[in-house]
């Protein structure tokens, strides 16, 4: 239990605080044991995005006004027990402030910079099934102490050519974190978001990730979808918002494949990512459209 799942990639706009949200909702809701652990959201993005998407505006200054987030937890001024808020019946949060800019440059002479999350979580990790983080888009410091503390990491890839020139830089840091800092840090998957069925780039990109890294890249796929834009500011995830949208059935699908992927034992057979998962898996799953795609190419000679 308490698996610790980066979600990172340097750039930014690829779906990292949108997976964050929505997955998080996704394996909490497909929890079939009503008394398992709960699931914790860090976000480390000193943009706050994940706080945002998951809290109502009420209740948004309040935490902004607390001196109780995720940058007090690390520089050591608060205990993280102090900053983590229930924000559903299953999920809890560590949330983010705009102080967090600064973490990185008070943090630049402190002994063991780098493990300063890991140092926090640790102790409380197997209170939770899952612990998700935001990360910022860079890979900096913030990013560096959450690679240090995961289990895993799972990278959101939008389709287009540039991310690929980004994943190589990215895939290159994981190396160096796990031969120098964290050698159990495994890479879960690579998701691709903002997938455009009909945008022939997106089923390029598609075909070159998935020739390039055949056992790493999910399944799943997750489509541009309105519900998914507007959701967050609701204060709430797609799957709240639009239980029947595309980028709901997605990430049920997606939370579905991680949990198999992370022999995620608590995630029942039965639950709703199960029983949604014929009909997304028809649509965004990608050897369906692969499958097209070939039978296509195929009618038209």
């Amino acid at each position: 239990m308490g698996r610790l799942v980066a979600i990172a990639n340097q750039k930014g706009g690829v779906g990292k605080t949108t997976t964050a949200i929505n997955l998080a909702v996704a394996l909490a809701q497909a929890n079939g044991d009503a008394a398992g652990l709960p699931l914790l959201v860090v976000d480390l993005d000193p943009q706050g995005n994940t706080t945002s998407g998951l809290t109502p505006q009420a209740e948004l200054s309040e935490i902004k006004a607390s001196g109780a987030t995720v940058y007090e937890a690390i520089v050591g001024t608060v205990e993280v027990t102090q900053a983590l808020r229930r924000i559903r019946d299953r999920i809890f949060l560590l949330p983010s402030s705009a102080n967090l800019v600064g973490a990185e440059v008070e943090l630049a002479g402190a002994d063991h910079r780098e493990r300063r999350l890991k140092e926090i979580l640790d102790p409380i990790k197997d209170h939770y099934s899952f612990v998700l983080i935001d990360t910022p888009p860079s890979l900096g410091l913030l990013t560096l102490n959450a690679m240090v503390a995961a289990d895993s990491v799972i990278v959101p890839m939008q389709c287009e050519y540039y991310a690929l020139e980004g994943l190589s830089a990215l895939l290159g840091t994981i190396a160096r974190v796990r031969r120098v800092l964290n050698p159990d840090l495994e890479i879960d998957g690579i998701v691709l978001t903002m997938f455009d069925s009909r945008n022939r780039l997106s089923h390029e990109i598609a075909r070159d990730v998935s020739r390039h890294f055949p056992d790493k890249l999910f399944q799943s796929v997750i489509p541009r979808n309105v519900r998914l834009s507007e959701s967050p500011s609701h204060g709430l995830s797609v799957i709240e918002y639009d239980a029947k949208s595309a980028g709901a059935e997605a990430y049920r699908a997606l939370a579905a494949e991680i949990a198999l992927r992370t022999g995620a034992t608590h995630i029942s057979p039965q639950d709703p990512i199960e029983a949604s998962g014929e009909q997304t898996r028809k649509s965004w799953n990608l050897r369906a459209l692969f499958g097209r795609d070939n039978e296509r190419v195929r009618r038209n000679g």
